[in-house]
C-alpha cells in the first residue's frame, strides 16, 4: 500500500538497506538493554533504532547533497521496514498508513531533537526524551545511554564521508 502511496524518491532502492542494516545492528547492541535498561519490548527496541537513525541522519546532513540522499534512502528503507513488521503482526491496511506515519513522525521527533544535541543541549535529557520517552530511567543507565550515544556520535562523526554515504560503518 505504501510503495503504491510513496514511489521510490531515490534511484537505488538498495541504497538504503546498509545504512539501515548498521543501525539495527547497532540498537541491537545487548548493552542497551542491560547496562542502559532500555526495555527489551517493541516499543524499547523501537526507540534505539529511532534514536541511531536519527543521529546517522544528522552525519548524512553533514555530508551535502550526496548525504541528503543517503538520508532520504535510509528513511525510505525505514519505512519499508516498519510497514513490513506491522503487517507481520497483524495490522491491516486502515490502521497501518497511521500507523507507519506516526513511526516516521517519531523519527523525525527524535532528528529534532539530536540536532538540537549538536547545538550544545543537554546530551543526557535528550538520551532521556529520545530513549525513555516520560519513562524515568535510573542515574546509572541514564548516564550508560547517554554516554554510548555520545560515543556512537564521535565514532560516525570521524568516519569517512564516502564510507558513510556507501553505508561500511564500523
Amino acid at each position: 500500500m505504501l510503495r503504491f502511496l510513496f514511489p521510490r524518491l531515490t534511484a537505488d532502492p538498495e541504497r538504503g538497506v546498509d545504512l539501515f542494516a548498521w543501525v539495527t545492528a547497532e540498537a541491537r547492541a545487548p548493552h542497551w538493554y542491560l547496562k542502559g535498561a532500555v526495555e527489551d519490548t517493541i516499543d524499547g527496541r523501537f526507540a534505539m533504532v529511532a534514536t541511531i537513525a536519527a543521529l546517522l541522519t544528522l552525519r548524512l546532513e553533514q555530508i551535502g547533497e550526496a548525504g541528503r540522499a543517503a538520508s532520504v534512502a535510509l528513511t525510505e528503507r525505514f519505512i519499508e521496514v516498519m510497514e513490513s513488521e506491522h503487517r507481520e503482526i497483524g495490522l491491516g491496511d486502515p490502521a497501518l498508513g497511521r500507523t507507519v506515519r506516526k513511526l516516521v513522525g517519531s523519527l523525525a521527533r527524535r532528528v529534532e531533537l539530536w540536532r538540537s544535541a549538536m547545538g550544545g543541549e543537554d546530551w543526557r535529557e535528550i538520551a532521556r526524551s529520545s530513549v525513555f520517552g516520560e519513562a524515568l530511567p535510573g542515574k546509572d543507565a541514564l548516564n550508560h545511554v547517554a554516554g554510548d550515544l555520545r560515543a556512537l556520535w564521535i565514532r560516525i562523526e570521524a568516519m569517512p564521508d564516502a564510507a558513510i554515504i556507501e553505508g561500511r560503518i564500523g
